[in-house]
């Protein structure tokens, strides 16, 4: 039997050992799901929704308890982890109070009545990533059984622990078994085999661009639907004229948040030239009061990066030569720890052109308006972005002009359960969340019923 271990990356010690899924395991489950599936479908819309809201009332009671899991399989600091146990739940209410909304029309036609019926897919695999396991689950899981279908979830190998917990903790709201199953495994066996199985109809995929195009190429061989959120090269763009305090204050939390371990990372500062050399005084005390230390601490900002192979990829991209414009602090001893690092640089570096997904950010200088959307959409990528500027003009027009799905003038918000997610580009295909969340795991039916025309009476 494969196993996977699961280790706390800020203390390298084992936290526990998970039996890998097997292809044949995929298979069963798939089998399990669609017939669990048939019945939830058949349910009452009103009775659907109540027990995802009994789900979400379980997940509540139990927040503690997946914020503390979550702290020890992926190194979070304890204060994000409450908040993304407190997203699974959120996601939960949210999609239940639209499963009774998930209406169809009745489009004008002549000769009969037209109308339109939104008909669940069936199985739905939701492939995790290890950045955001709980959450990035949920947007997946939450609405596809909202909608009608069942979820199969495979988590990444080195956080699958809470996934697990949140199936456990369905089954005791009252979910149907086979409903929603976690699968954990690697992803060219377990992953593979759910991607390739006809029994599957959509798969959703967070993570690398690299293995996202693998996936849309396999899926593509059975017209498989296919959500995908996939890499990010973010720019935050300081205009002279923005509230220079506020924004080099704000820059930290935009590319250190859960280490840079973030799709959306503005990791390309992008500074107006006039402005450049008082931003970067501002920047350093900010970046320097990001505390990284020991997660369970609630004062703890920044945790370790989520394996030691992991390090090394953040690492390779800093070379100890580089000369680092402002540098952090990190605890010594055992952990994967890497400081928050700044670095001046061009457009055209390596680090100002792919992804580190680590707690690195290349600070730009820009001249005018032009040559900031020109720096901005140079990229492969086009998941998010901050404009700060004080002039409302401005920030519509870059906001037209940056090619990139999620963006935010004068924050560096990206993501609410309640709003659209989705990249431009290679950063992805579909949207989650939002109010066509559900609408995204269901096909369309149009029905035409002929009506016979009225008889005329003398």
């Amino acid at each position: 039997m494969h196993e996977h271990h699961v280790i706390n990356p800020a203390t390298e010690e084992l936290v526990a050992t998970v039996p890998a899924a097997t292809p044949q395991d995929v298979d069963a489950a798939v089998r399990r799901a669609a017939e669990a599936q048939r019945g939830w479908a058949a349910l009452a819309p009103g009775d659907r929704a109540r027990q995802l809201r009994r789900f979400a009332d379980t997940v509540d009671a139990h927040l503690e308890e997946l914020a503390l899991l979550e702290v020890r399989e992926a190194g979070h600091p304890l204060g994000n982890a409450r908040w993304e146990a407190g997203n699974v739940r959120d996601l939960l209410e949210y999609a239940a109070a639209g499963v009774e909304r998930l209406s169809g029309s009745q489009i004008p036609v002549a000769g009969g009545l037209d109308v339109t019926f939104h008909e669940p897919l069936g199985v739905v695999a939701v492939i995790a990533p290890w950045n955001f396991p709980m959450p990035i689950a949920a947007w997946g899981f939450a609405p596809a059984l909202a909608a009608g279908n069942a979820v199969l979830v495979k988590p990444a190998e080195t956080t699958p622990l809470t996934a697990l917990r949140l199936a456990g903790l369905a089954l005791e709201a009252g979910l149907p078994e086979g409903l929603l199953q976690v699968l954990p495994g690697a992803g060219p066996e377990a992953g593979a085999a759910l991607v390739e199985h006809p029994g599957v109809a959509k798969v959703v995929f967070t993570g690398s661009t690299a293995v996202g195009k693998q996936i849309m190429a396999k899926c593509a061989a059975g017209v498989k639907r296919v959500t995908l959120e996939l890499g990010g090269k973010s720019p935050n763009i300081v205009f002279a004229d923005a509230d220079i305090e506020q924004a080099a204050a704000a820059a930290p939390g935009s590319f250190l948040d859960n280490t840079g371990q973030d799709c959306c990372a503005r990791s390309r500062i992008l500074v107006q030239r006039g402005v450049y050399d008082r931003f970067m005084e501002l920047l350093e005390p900010a970046v320097k009061t990001f505390a990284a230390g020991d997660p369970t601490d609630p004062a703890t900002r920044m945790g370790p990066l989520i394996s030691a192979a992991h390090r090394e990829r953040v690492r390779s991209y800093v070379p100890e030569s580089a000369p680092a414009a402002i540098r952090g602090d990190v605890p010594a001893g055992k952990g994967f720890w890497y400081p928050a690092t700044v670095l001046e640089g061009t457009a055209e570096d390596r680090v100002a052109v792919e992804e580190v997904f680590g707690p690195v950010a290349v600070v730009i200088p820009f001249e005018d308006e032009a040559e900031a959307v020109r720096i901005a959409n140079a990229t492969d990528y086009g998941l998010s972005g901050s404009i700060w500027t004080r002039d409302v003009s401005r920030a519509l027009r870059l906001s037209r002009a940056v090619a990139a799905g999620n963006l935010s003038v004068n924050s560096h918000s990206s993501v609410r359960y309640w709003t659209p997610f989705g990249g431009f580009k290679q950063s992805g295909l579909g949207r989650e969340l939002g109010p066509g969340a559900l609408s995204a795991f269901t096909e369309t039916k149009n029905v035409f019923i002929a009506i016979d025309p009225l008889e005329e009476t003398k």
